[in-house]
């Protein structure tokens, strides 16, 4: 299999919102729909892709203003961290109410850490890494070598830990013993700003 990744930078925290999708093939899966989903919805299918699953790394509102209008149009399920939960469902907690505009998304599917997601023939691994927040994850398509890990990792930096339910030391652990272990050449997609390596990372990122 050879996956394609794409990037859509939206809201006001200029959030990565990616879609990944197989060479040659339509169906793609969402992470992330982070603010309009109207729009989201219309690039991916004005490029004639066909939305089959949204996937959350965590529930601040940066990562999922774009969540309910999207689903509602595309029909996608949601699938989110089952630790992540609380935060999901509470405008409080995820920061949205504060920013101004208050937003609850309620997964369709909350999974367990270690466990295969498989959507239109693709699969990958959630990898729970709470820290950002508790219940922060990543997700590790292994054969092909991607990460997508939200605000847990960025290119030489970390995700805050000053928001709800956030932890520096708990972060830090999961970096260094979930992320750090995998192979040197796994592209790392964050969730704000550049991609890196798990290599360059291991190199030159001071929290690990």
């Amino acid at each position: 299999m050879s996956l394609k990744i794409g990037r859509i930078v939206m809201g006001m925290c200029q959030t990565n919102c990616y879609f990944v999708y197989e060479e040659g093939e339509k169906d793609v899966i969402v992470f992330d729909p982070a603010d309009k989903g109207e729009i989201l919805f219309q690039k991916l299918t004005d490029a004639g892709f066909t939305i089959r699953a949204m996937l959350l790394t965590h529930g601040h509102f940066d990562h999922i203003w774009g969540v309910n209008k999207l689903r509602d149009l595309s029909g996608a399920k949601v699938y989110a961290y089952e630790g992540e939960k609380e935060l999901c469902e509470d405008a409080g907690k995820n920061v949205s109410a504060q920013a101004g505009r208050a937003e609850t998304v309620t997964a369709d599917m909350y999974v367990r850490d270690g466990e295969i997601i498989e959507v239109a023939g693709m699969s990958c691994r959630l990898i729970a890494t709470p820290g950002h927040t508790q219940g922060s994850c990543c997700y590790y398509f292994e054969e092909d070598g991607i990460l997508i890990s939200g605000d847990t990792l960025f290119r030489e930096s970390v995700g805050r830990t000053d928001l709800p339910t956030g932890s520096q030391s708990m972060l830090v652990r999961s970096v260094r013993e979930k992320l750090m272990v995998l192979p040197d050449e796994v592209k790392v997609y964050p969730g704000h700003g550049d991609e890196t390596t798990i290599g360059h990372e291991r190199k030159y990122n001071p929290f690990v």
